[in-house]
């Protein structure tokens, strides 16, 4: 692809936007932000839509958008030797001051590496000077474990990037060269500079610590940037409109932030606390003025029912003329008038996750809702007009027993029968899809000690939940392979050791098990490998807010199957105790 090639698709990009921002870069800090992903994908991504509004809020940085081709002009451009260029301006990304990546899947790692190649930068930050620009790396998966990328970044910015751009424009605003600004952003709460860090690791190659740099003066761990109170800010919310993405010209606004429910699988339920809903009444105004541009809304969060407002807010986006859908719903907290809300918006869908089948590992996993609630919510929903059902499941969770996945069954014949008492009446018969994948236990939740459960042992429960669910009429299962799950794990559980097999997946095109090998990378060792005894782990030099006692007292309540349960729950009775191994103290 040539550079002409480049500018003319980067201007028809443009002519069918609504709400990019161009600036005169003169006297201004520049910025390329990227989305590692195609146009398609990371403009339906609202963390990215919200850097880049935060940016270009600042009178003195001026932000520009940039992405991964799509594969054939990928193609084009890596045998042409071009050179990837913003859309705003159609300007060289080697030429701004900052190259800053939002990251929120494992699976982009490669296309980090992708776009740093085509941006004519070196991979490593180790191997990069002055004159390039500055490599930040944020995004979801900072939150969790930035290790496999940080030979890569020269700063890691974990936290919320409300917090995180104000003091990245001071720290450069007050710094004469790279090692000044690094040794002021190491001051700040949020930022990690890999380069200021040695890790020491034991015999057995667990690591042992992570080792400030003399004289860097770099804290261990690094305080995650966080808001104290949500009303300060914005509530997150599409600024560029347009029908080239994923979600098409969907309105999509941050309703809450966090959950009260702590699954003990779920990170972002822990990463993002406290639960901090956004003000009703700017997220309505927002939704006023992007009417004109868009009639369909998507409501952002991992627990949408926690807005203490949350009706009202369906009820003025009803009045407005949208149609809504939701991101998530927690299936305790669907009530009547939501449901109703979401069916008279032109709703035909809901996504619920039951995770198991069976309550006493619901109980185990802290997902505190039960069979009868779920076969109750489901006869609301189909009550209610809606006609399909989607529901999420993991298998390979602890404790799980063949009679769990038999559960798995039963459920689904139980809601399908709710779903045909319905379709009957309407002589309209729905779909149910249930989504099946395998437990990567995450950093920073009450299972990150756990080794995944082997491949053995995914492939015969895939295999025993394809028999059980075979043969169901109006019943679909998408069951994640074990080898896909297998890379996201090493890449989610790794440290900054599995960095060459990064490398080489990017240059082979994304077949890991031969980057894996080519790099002596042994994956079985951070995957299948028991933690408990570890006194450190790859994550722990970012301090996400909880603290380890916390998830000890979380894996004893899953020994007894015991739900950790909000404030405005009843405690629940203490069932008999399960045989799970608990972490060592660290």
């Amino acid at each position: 692809m040539q550079s002409w090639q480049q500018r003319e698709h980067a201007r028809s990009i443009l002519s069918r936007e609504v709400g990019y921002v161009r600036k005169p870069h003169g006297g201004r800090l520049r910025v390329a932000l990227t989305f590692p992903n195609t146009y398609f994908v990371g403009m339906s991504n609202l963390g990215l839509q919200t850097v880049y509004r935060l940016f270009n809020a600042e009178e003195d940085i001026v932000c520009e958008r940039v992405f991964l081709p799509p594969k054939q002009e990928l193609a084009a451009l890596s045998a042409s030797s071009g050179r990837l260029v913003t859309i705003e301006s159609q300007t060289p990304v080697d030429q701004f001051d900052i190259f800053a990546f939002s990251v929120s899947f494992e699976w982009d790692y490669t296309n980090v590496l992708t776009m740093l190649r085509l941006a004519g930068l070196p991979l490593r930050a180790a191997d990069r000077g002055p004159h390039h620009p500055l490599v930040v790396i944020g995004g979801a998966v900072t939150f969790v474990n930035p290790e496999p990328l940080a030979l890569f970044a020269d700063v890691i910015a974990a936290g919320e990037g409300e917090v995180l751009i104000p003091a990245l424009r001071d720290a450069i605003s007050a710094s004469s060269g790279r090692d000044e600004l690094y040794t002021q952003l190491a001051r700040k709460p949020g930022f990690y500079v890999p380069s200021l860090y040695d890790v020491e690791y034991e015999d057995d190659g667990r690591v042992r610590a992570f080792v400030p740099k003399p004289g860097s003066d770099a804290p261990v761990p690094v305080r995650k940037a966080a808001l104290k109170a949500i009303e300060l800010c914005e509530p997150p919310s599409t600024s560029i409109f347009t029908p080239d993405t994923e979600f098409g010209s969907r309105f999509l606004v941050e309703v809450v932030r966090g959950c009260a429910n702590l699954c003990r699988f779920c990170w972002a339920g822990y990463n993002y606390l406290p639960v901090r809903p956004f003000p009703a009444d700017r997220i309505l105004e927002l939704a006023e003025q992007a009417r004109a541009v868009s009639s369909r809304v998507g409501l952002v969060s991992i627990a949408l029912c926690d807005h203490p407002e949350i009706e009202r807010i369906l009820t003025r986006l009803l009045e407005m003329g949208y149609s809504i859908s939701p991101a998530s719903l927690r299936l305790d907290d669907l009530t009547p008038t939501i449901v109703g809300l979401l069916r008279a918006s032109g709703e035909r869908t809901i996504t619920i996750a039951p995770e198991t089948g069976s309550d006493r590992l619901r109980r185990v996993i802290n997902k505190t809702v039960t069979n009868d609630d779920i076969l109750d919510r489901a006869e609301l929903i189909f009550a209610s007009g809606i006609e399909n059902l989607k529901l999420y499941y993991m298998i390979g969770l602890p404790t799980e027993t063949d009679e769990d996945l038999v559960a798995i069954r039963e459920q689904f014949v139980a809601v399908r029968d709710r779903m045909m008492q319905h379709a009957r009446t309407r002589g309209a018969v729905g779909r149910i899809v249930g989504s099946v994948n395998p437990l990567i236990p995450k950093p920073w939740t009450t299972y990150q000690w756990l080794p995944m459960a082997s491949a053995a042992e995914i492939d015969r429960k895939v295999k025993r939940l394809r028999e059980l669910t075979s043969g169901i009429d109006n019943v679909y299962f998408n069951i994640k392979s074990e080898r896909h799950s297998y890379y996201q794990a090493l890449l989610s559980l790794g440290d900054r050791r599995v960095a060459p097999a990064i490398e080489a997946a990017e240059r082979n095109g994304g077949n890991w098990r031969a980057a894996v090998a080519e790099a002596g990378v042994d994956a079985d060792f951070y995957i299948f490998r028991d933690r408990s005894g570890d006194r450190v782990l790859p994550w722990d030099i970012i301090d996400g807010g909880m603290k380890t006692g916390f998830f000890r007292t979380e894996f004893d309540k899953a020994l007894r199957a015991e739900w950790t349960l909000p404030a405005r729950r009843q405690p629940a009775s203490s069932p008999p105790p399960l045989a799970l191994r608990t972490p060592d103290t660290r």
